[in-house]
């Protein structure tokens, strides 16, 4: 392909070099330049690049990174040579002046690239290291400034549901770009004049611009839509090309006082630096919220609309951003949830998500923590039933376990996971925490299997505190599907459980398993144990914890639970004012 181009070059111009050539230093351009913009990723076998050429058409296309710069500099003058090929041909002038290859010949333009000093780019070198970002193309008299890797938005979305007095986030995605550099336009739509009609002169809806990432509205909006104008940008000065996105429907009424309002009153600001804000919470998941067993039989004295998932990401996201938490461990987390929702959300206000799916199902949990206060080291989650089997750590359990065939079959059938993160401290890289998060099996009658699954979870979690991280503390949350009398709760709390306990039974001597069970940790349940962390008509109890390594850390102040009144006003939860049938644990910890 190349030799049969550079003949047919010879033939039109007398030789490659000078269709490409014309000068070593970048002539003098002639007004403000047009944009070529070049995609090269490392992990990608080709670029792309696409600029306007002179006769006004749109070009994209795709070179091998590998393929020497001449290769896409000639074609790019075939392209061009065709474009006014195809122009004259539309001119009855150029029909009279002759055939094809006089036009082609007429519109061969020299194709040349110039780095950003002005120098010409050699033609042997690859692709992905000519086209630089600040690089000239010139093609004949026209001169493009090369745009590589840009920064620019894929996805640009606006919660369906608006309430006024709630933080509306939305959701951007960006290649080349961050959503922290990107500049957030809203404007909301102004009301139309007495009689239902538009102002004078307004062709349709008319809009008031206001500048912020997160956009709360006033109930002055109720009624009203709103528009988001977003620009990319990198934090190097550089912005891409902006999207707008309108909502849907319009902002809607909020629901009034909610339960965690009077909570945000303790949680206003962010920690100091020596204190860590953590928060544990099962938000309910909406694939079982949106059953026909939880509207008639678990929550029927919820109302619809308030089990809908917009409606409670709407709650959900307020309650959570006015926490100003360090750390946030979520459970019953669908996939979707985290993904569109509240990552978006939670990342506007400075916090980073993690995510893990349960074994076959399509939730699990999430944690987050700040960004300014904590960075990622490692991760280590496993599913209890895999980890049980597989992993050398567990065969001593594994071992006993073999006694109990039934036992043995039912916790390899659960789906529970174990999320297990590492994190530095920003300001002090001594300072290591290991933060563990779960959910476990829910059965009233499930304690001897919610008791070889926290005997998986403190050895799995021993393994990382005691080996890979020697000494690091442990802060332990989640639903532990276990009140304070449990054996599950006895064994944390203290270290130990006799093979006699009587969880070991707990569905009945066909499936007795009996084993002494014991960890090295001293832990503490940093928010004590309340009268409920779980409040459904027809049941209430202490589920939920935070457990503490209590040799590192300890409690400053523990968040008060909203009160009974607040919890029952609607009867129980989920309700109106309550996203979920449990109640987030609040506390803030300090390092010993």
């Amino acid at each position: 392909m190349w030799r049969r181009l550079c003949s047919a070059l010879r033939r039109l111009r007398g030789s490659p070099a000078a269709f490409l050539a014309g000068g070593d230093r970048l002539p003098a351009g002639r007004g403000a330049m047009e944009r070529a913009v070049v995609r090269c990723v490392p992990s990608e076998p080709k670029l792309s690049l696409r600029f306007v050429l002179p006769d006004g058409s749109a070009k994209h296309m795709q070179r091998d990174q590998a393929e020497p710069l001449g290769r896409a500099l000639a074609r790019i003058a075939t392209n061009a040579a065709k474009g006014h090929a195809k122009a004259a041909k539309k001119s009855k002038k150029a029909r009279a002046e002759g055939g094809p290859a006089g036009e082609l010949a007429a519109a061969a333009p020299a194709v040349r690239l110039f780095s950003r000093d002005g120098e010409a780019v050699a033609e042997e070198v690859p692709n992905a290291a000519a086209w630089q970002d600040g690089a000239v193309l010139q093609i004949g008299e026209a001169q493009y400034r090369v745009e590589r890797n840009p920064p620019a938005l894929t996805e640009l979305q606006l919660p369906r549901s608006l309430l006024a007095g709630f933080p509306v986030c939305p959701k951007v995605s960006a290649e080349f770009a961050a959503p922290q550099h990107c500049l957030f336009h809203w404007y909301r739509e102004r009301r139309p004049a007495a009689g239902g009609e538009a102002a004078a002169g307004d062709d349709g809806p008319a809009w008031a611009a206001v500048a912020e990432r997160v956009f709360t509205p006033s109930n002055a909006l109720v009624g009203l839509r709103l528009k988001l104008r977003c620009t990319p940008g990198d934090g190097a000065q550089r912005y891409g090309p902006p999207r707008e996105v309108e909502s849907s429907g319009p902002v809607e009424a909020g629901p009034g006082a909610c339960t965690f309002d009077s909570r945000h009153l303790y949680t206003k600001k962010v920690c100091g630096q020596g204190s860590v804000r953590a928060v544990s919470y099962n938000i309910l998941a909406d694939t079982y919220a949106q059953t026909e067993f939880s509207r008639t039989v678990l929550y029927p004295y919820c109302a619809p609309y308030a089990l809908e998932l917009d409606y409670r990401q709407n709650l959900l996201k307020k309650e959570l951003a006015g926490y100003s938490a360090d750390l946030i461990c979520l459970q019953e987390v669908d996939k979707s949830v985290f993904v569109d929702s509240l990552a978006p959300a939670l990342d506007a206000f400075g916090l980073e998500g993690l995510f893990r799916i349960k074994e076959k199902q399509h939730e699990g949990l999430a944690t987050f923590y700040r960004r300014d206060k904590f960075s990622f080291l490692s991760q280590h989650d496993i599913a209890f039933s895999e980890a049980l089997l597989s992993d050398p750590l567990h065969k001593e359990l594994r071992d006993k376990l073999a006694k109990y065939p039934l036992v043995q079959e039912k916790v390899l059938q659960r789906s529970s996971v174990l999320q297990v993160s590492v994190l530095q401290s920003t300001t002090d890289p001594s300072r290591k925490i290991c933060v563990a998060n779960t959910h476990l099996y829910w059965h009233p009658k499930g304690g001897n299997i919610r008791l070889i699954q926290i005997a998986v979870a403190l050895s799995h979690i021993k393994h990382i505190a005691c080996d890979l991280y020697p000494s690091i503390p442990i802060i332990f949350c989640g639903d532990f599907n276990s009140t304070p009398s449990s054996g599950t709760y006895s064994f944390i709390n203290s270290g130990g459980i006799a093979e006699d306990h009587e969880d070991w039974v707990s569905n009945g001597e066909e499936e007795r398993c009996n084993m002494p069970l014991s960890h090295p940790f001293k832990l503490l349940s940093a928010c004590g144990e309340p009268a409920y962390t779980n409040y459904v008509g027809g049941f209430h109890g202490c589920l939920d914890y935070i457990f503490i390594d209590k040799n590192a850390l300890e409690v400053e102040q523990v968040i008060p639970l909203p009160s009974h009144e607040e919890v029952t006003t609607h009867q129980a939860l989920p309700s109106v004012s309550h996203p979920s049938d449990h109640i987030a644990l609040i506390c803030d910890l300090k390092w010993k």
